[in-house]
């Protein structure tokens, strides 16, 4: 990655044509979920030169260094995603000034989606409404789960029923957006349990709801734990009905899939940050361990935050290396990826063996023709179950 940042032209070169978005990665966590293996920092693990209360100076730096690099071509940014971590581990003010940089360097959208990721505990009336009157337009909170026992074997700290009453606060704020986070396949969860999550997470009201099937990560605590015996490995039969479970649940609420593991009231509450990821957009990530996408260079910054403090200081660019991505891995990915939403993956983007595995898969039950867009596959709730193995026989 050169010093300064610079992309070669063929990056730069159709900005513009796409919708641009920023990433802001907020690497900041009371405590580490035993399950996490995501860049994320406790208080213990920054070391020197590295804090929540520089943060913000240091986001707004690679704000402008990307406004540097992208130059007089890059377009107004349509979506802003705060992640983390834990964004709301710093104070809303903070949070406001850095998306205030955006606005300043870039230019927001008039219709822009603004998105910051909230842990229940994090936020409150006084917060909610700190954020959103800073322009934040949509919050998603990590619920993950309503029963004690699960909650616990996930190491979260929220008390049951705080992420319904965050909604209800967010609400009174005036988001009008607002998302639930749910695992499932939780070590020692019941299918009782994982209904009462879900109706939970339905009474609160929000318009959006993520469900994940719970993966073990090597590496994290939960995997040793899983290891020695003490938990039970989830088993792939009972995610497969949770999953089933869950998508007749919330479309019997009225939300309707629109990726793999996301549900939506309707087209204006899906979220549209991860639909530019998912249909191909350009975007800049912000922060310790950000990847970037722009016209098919990819690239990722230094994952320690005192090594990003350090390069922004130094007055070079954060980022650790990058690749750029051929013809064929950009169809690879754009196939992979499309193949995953509702509204299905155009079959002229696939080969000879692409479609004759799309044609198996129709006959197979595992996907149809959508009938509401012509010429595109669209996975069936048992193909979505085999989505993986799908894509990869599609995309040949």
């Amino acid at each position: 990655m050169p010093a300064d940042g610079a992309l070669p032209p063929l990056a730069t070169a159709t900005l513009g044509d796409r919708p641009f978005g920023i990433y802001v990665h907020v690497p900041f966590c009371v405590t580490r979920c035993g399950y996490c293996d995501f860049n994320t920092y406790t208080a213990t693990e920054l070391g020197p030169g590295a804090s929540r209360e520089s943060y913000a100076g240091l986001a707004i730096a690679e704000i402008r260094l990307a406004r540097r690099v992208l130059g007089p071509a890059a377009a107004q940014v349509s979506t802003v995603f705060f992640g983390g971590g834990t964004p709301t581990l710093l104070p809303s003010a903070q949070l406001g000034a850095i998306l205030s940089a955006v606005d300043e360097e870039f230019g927001l959208a008039p219709d822009a989606e603004v998105t910051t990721e909230a842990n229940p505990e994090t936020v409150d009336e006084v917060s909610l409404a700190q954020l959103r009157s800073s322009g934040f337009t949509r919050l998603s909170l990590g619920m993950q789960s309503s029963v004690p026992h699960v909650l616990a074997a996930l190491d979260r700290a929220h008390r049951p029923g705080r992420p319904e009453k965050c909604v209800g606060w967010a609400r009174a704020a005036g988001f009008e957006h607002v998302s639930l986070d749910l695992i499932y396949g939780t070590p020692g969860e019941s299918d009782k349990d994982w209904y009462r999550s879900l109706e939970s997470a339905l009474s609160a009201g929000p318009d959006h709801i993520s469900a994940y099937s719970l993966i073990v990560e090597e590496g994290t605590r939960m995997a040793r734990r899983i290891g020695r015996g003490e938990l039970a490995a989830p088993d792939d039969d009972v995610l497969a009905d949770r999953y089933l479970a869950a998508d007749d649940l919330l479309a019997a609420a009225g939300l309707s899939w629109y990726e793999i593991s996301n549900w939506a009231a309707g087209p204006n509450a899906r979220c549209r940050h991860n639909l530019l990821y998912w249909t191909g957009g350009d975007w800049w990530g912000v922060g310790p361990g950000a990847h970037s996408h722009v016209g098919g260079v990819r690239w990722w910054n230094v994952r320690h935050p005192a090594a990003y403090a350090a390069r922004l200081a130094a007055g070079t660019s954060p980022g650790q290396a990058r690749e750029i991505l051929t013809v064929g891995e950009r169809r690879t990915e754009r196939i992979m990826l499309l193949a995953r939403l509702a509204s299905g993956c155009p079959l002229d983007e696939l080969g000879p063996a692409g479609r004759a595995a799309a044609a198996a898969a129709v006959t197979d039950g595992l996907a149809e023709r959508a009938p509401h867009a012509a010429g595109c596959l669209v996975l069936t709730p048992k193909g979505r179950l085999l989505a993986d193995a799908l894509i990869r026989d599609i995309t040949e």
